[in-house]
């Protein structure tokens, strides 16, 4: 079951009529219909489209906007008591100031009790600082609530240093990803550790999921470790946000969990990547924008093309992105993220033989953005576009930036970029005339290549490196 129909059954009969409602009475007839068929009936998928009378791509739309009508209204039944509680702490000074003091110290506690349910600690410190100021002339009380101030306020630094450490991690890693550079490496590692020293401070769930975020992050990603304790930190991770579901933070985080054991089931190999990766999706486009501080949302962009590949669906990547991506927000200041999204979308132009658009939109990203920084991705990205004009056969444009890429190699050192080396001779070998010398030329370039293949970023990583190359290097 997708995602979508998954939340669908589990909404309760008020939510599932109140949201049916709001979409008739704002004229959105075809997404109510489709909320009720994926409520009420065992249709599949071909069948809905069938009932609604509309094609795969206005499908796809009307579900991605069902989704979002109900995430919007989820959200805002969660953030509804969350905002009561929040009011309330705003309304203080008018407490102590028109309430007997008995009151206004019971009211406090109660307010205390409530915060600490819904784990609002900025407010906490509110409630704690005003406590210890009201219980002034009880020495036991106004001490009690001036340590409790003091160990929120520390904790409150704590989590902000947490937060700040888990988004410098993600941004160091998308350089790390793109460079390959030990420094960078190292400086992961230093960022692990700090993040692990600031969160056992505390006892504290919400630095626990931060931690572990970077901890399964790393030893999936840097380490590829997987066994089946990470199986164990997933369902902690679940039952704190079932715990804290009126949570707003933890409802959007849930899709960082998600992303992560997609991580650990292309290592551990236990048969439910397909399913995870249904699920996740329609939330890609989101994943990728909206989450950079919390994980390295586009690798799932490379994590889609690997199992499209393995599933022999990477033709359908093409047409299935001009809707999936339809409202995405390119975001050309994160570069890690500009260039994966880029070179993604390229990569779907290659996959149903569009050479020459996919050869316009390297250009144009080589165009929007400087890649100085990242000598090894940007060698990457033009032996791609050479590809291209290999396959095309034009000899102009292939010569003139074969040669720009050889002297960068010279620059780097042949010995630090093998697979650049032979992915050069290559593709100057497909210029030759054909014969069937070129043709075992060209198998034996592509068995040297695969061994060699870069750690880091390079679009080869997500192409067929087989006949299929072959062939259409020979082609005329």
């Amino acid at each position: 079951m997708s995602k979508l129909k998954n939340i669908i059954k589990q909404l309760t009969t008020k939510d599932y009529t109140a949201i049916y409602d709001s979409l008739i009475n704002s004229s959105a007839e075809k997404s109510a219909y489709l909320l009720k068929f994926m409520r009420e009936k065992h249709l599949s998928d071909a069948k809905i489209m069938e009932e609604l009378d509309v094609n795969t791509n206005a499908y796809y739309t009307l579900r991605s906007r069902l989704n979002q009508k109900i995430e919007e209204y989820l959200v805002q039944q969660m953030e509804s008591p969350r905002t009561s509680l929040i009011k309330k702490v705003a309304t203080i000074h008018e407490i102590i100031f028109t309430k007997k003091r008995a009151i206004a110290i019971a009211t406090l506690k109660k307010l205390e009790k409530e915060l600490l349910d819904y784990d609002l600690s900025n407010e906490l410190t509110i409630v704690y600082k005003t406590l210890k100021k009201l219980l002034i002339y009880t020495p036991e009380d106004h001490f009690a609530y001036s340590q409790a101030y003091n160990k929120h306020v520390a904790y409150m630094l704590a989590l902000d240093k947490a937060e700040d450490l888990l988004g410098a991690y993600f941004k160091k890693y998308g350089e790390y990803y793109l460079s390959n550079e030990e420094t960078d490496k190292i400086g992961l590692s230093l960022l692990k550790e700090e993040m692990n020293n600031v969160s056992n401070l505390y006892q504290s769930h919400r630095l626990y999921v931060y931690q572990s975020f970077i901890n399964c992050f790393h030893s999936l990603v840097i380490d590829k470790t997987a066994d089946s304790s990470f199986e164990e930190v997933f369902d902690k991770i679940q039952t704190i946000f079932d715990s804290y579901y009126l949570d707003a933070h933890y409802y959007h985080l849930i899709l960082v969990l998600e992303y992560l054991r997609i991580e650990y089931y292309q290592l551990s190999d236990t048969g439910k990547l397909e399913k995870a990766m249904e699920d996740i999706n329609e939330s890609v486009p989101t994943l990728v924008s909206n989450y950079y501080l919390y994980t390295f949302a586009p690798k799932i962009l490379l994590i889609k093309q690997q199992f499209a590949l393995r599933q022999r669906t990477e033709k359908l990547l093409y047409e299935e992105n001009k809707t999936l991506f339809e409202d995405y927000e390119i975001n050309k200041i994160n570069i890690p993220e500009y260039i994966i999204y880029s070179m993604y979308r390229i990569t779907s132009c290659y996959y149903i033989g569009k050479y020459d658009e996919a050869s316009k939109l390297i250009n144009q990203l080589l165009n929007d953005t400087s890649l100085k920084k990242y000598p090894k991705a940007l060698v990457e990205i033009k032996l791609f576009l050479c590809l291209q004009y290999a396959i095309l056969k034009d000899g102009d444009l292939f010569q003139q930036l074969i040669n720009s890429i050889q002297r960068q190699i010279r620059m780097m050192g042949k010995e630090d970029c093998q697979h650049a080396v032979i992915i050069t001779k290559l593709l100057k070998a497909s210029f030759q005339e054909n014969s069937k010398a070129k043709r075992l030329k060209l198998q034996s370039h592509l068995q040297r290549l695969q061994p060699v293949l870069p750690s880091y970023y390079s679009p080869f990583h997500f192409i067929a490196l087989d006949v299929t190359l072959v062939d259409l290097l020979c082609e005329k």
